[in-house]
């Protein structure tokens, strides 16, 4: 590991050089769900998890950090059972491998060895590498024991250390959709009750050390000379059905009305990413037992 020698301002600077080689950003998706939704301070939607001493708001906003002692989580204080959920990321520049940057829905606290989950992850990197934003779905309990993923990984057409960033999840009874600054860049459908989270979930974000798996499988790890890994969150947006709304609440829609889910040049623009930007796919994946993941 040449990098952890290299003194901060180079590793800025090899992160900027990076992210410039780029193509350009995706074409336009012509509709842009967040602007639809209200944000929320982090106190009117949320509370620490965990890490309380690795915590810290300022005027809605929330800052959270790993250290050799410890990171840090939250959690929304209302369960859901659809809706859409987002947040604005500023991510820690420089080598943060093995670092997990995270925003996602689970119940894992109440159906623990059983649970869902709905995950957005940043995946800690070395210097010379952009970040990978990681997608995954587990469905009653298939991420727990003989974990069975439903990764899709992309990089980014921006450096997202350098400014906040909106990304988000629309949770629906038919599909689920990922976004990225309201690009559509995953869209999940519901294909059977099997492959699909129907169970209500709390929100959750955190930062922690996944040195074991994060950062190419495991190959670089934390490096606490580097510490501390700071995740910046703001423009909370949480938009959803609880078990207290009535049964005529349903979540935000993806697109403008008239289509059932997203507009034809919502779907131009997410393949455009993942024609460009998609780094793993679980489907195409032939290591995986595709018996395990019949949805592909």
């Amino acid at each position: 590991m040449p990098f952890p020698m290299l003194p901060l301002l180079s590793l800025l600077v090899l992160s900027s050089m990076i992210y410039s080689g780029s193509a350009q950003g995706p074409p336009s998706p012509g509709y842009y769900p967040s602007s639809k939704i209200t944000p929320i301070s982090f106190n009117q939607g949320f509370k620490n998890l965990w890490g309380p001493q690795h915590q810290r708001i300022d005027q809605g906003s929330l800052t959270i950090w790993l250290d050799t002692s410890s990171g840090s989580g939250f959690k929304s204080l209302h369960s859901y059972n659809s809706g859409y959920f987002g947040a604005a990321i500023k991510l820690h520049p420089g080598y943060t491998a093995g670092v997990i940057t995270s925003l996602y829905l689970s119940n894992n606290q109440d159906h623990p060895g059983n649970h869902d989950e709905i995950d957005i992850e940043f995946l800690g990197t070395t210097p010379d590498k952009p970040y990978v934003l990681q997608t995954n779905v587990y469905i009653r309990g298939s991420g727990d024991g003989n974990i069975i993923g439903r990764e899709m990984r992309f990089h980014l057409w921006f450096d997202p250390t350098q400014d906040f960033h909106n990304y988000a999840v629309l949770w629906k009874p038919s599909e689920l959709i990922f976004f990225v600054d309201d690009v559509p860049i995953r869209r999940y459908p519901r294909k059977s009750e099997a492959t699909y989270p129907t169970r209500p979930m709390y929100v959750y974000g955190s930062i922690w050390d996944a040195s074991s798996w994060a950062t190419e499988g495991g190959k670089y790890k934390a490096d606490y000379r580097y510490q501390p890994f700071i995740g910046r969150y703001k423009n909370f947006k949480l938009q959803g059905c609880t078990s207290e709304s009535s049964p005529s609440c349903h979540p935000p829609s993806a697109s403008p009305s008239g289509f059932g889910s997203l507009s034809p040049q919502q779907f131009r623009t997410m393949q455009w990413v993942q024609n460009n930007y998609m780094v793993y796919n679980y489907c195409h994946d032939p290591r995986r037992d595709h018996n395990l993941i019949p949805e592909c």
